[in-house]
């Protein structure tokens, strides 16, 4: 199983990015998929988290700026994020769960300059 994420960079605070992340490799319909990041000096946190049933969790410090969502494609996950602060800069990292095993992707950096 591969998690790609795309859709990282570089926005000024008060904008938007998206990230989006398409699994490959695995033949069923993932449990969960989300989003984690990872800022500098700190350990890495949950951000967003969706089920194969649509149930979405977020962190508090995002809840009512992002929104996760599965993709059109099996597998795919998006992370719409607005109103963006220079403390949501971290490298951002795809996430699954098949049953009891976790799958990361590589991490995609997101900077928000103020």
């Amino acid at each position: 199983v591969q998690l790609q994420a795309s859709g990282g960079g570089l926005v000024q605070a008060g904008g938007s990015l998206r990230l989006s992340c398409a699994v490959s490799g695995s033949r069923i319909s993932l449990n969960e998929m989300g989003w984690y990041r990872q800022a500098p000096g700190k350990q890495r946190e949950m951000v967003a988290l969706i089920t194969s049933g649509g149930a979405t969790d977020y962190v508090d410090f995002v809840k009512g700026r992002f929104t996760i969502s599965r993709g059109n494609a099996k597998n795919t996950v998006n992370l719409q994020m607005n109103s963006l602060t220079p403390e949501d800069t971290a490298v951002y990292y795809c996430y699954a769960r098949q049953f009891y095993v976790e799958h990361w992707g590589q991490g995609t950096l997101v900077t928000v300059s103020s």
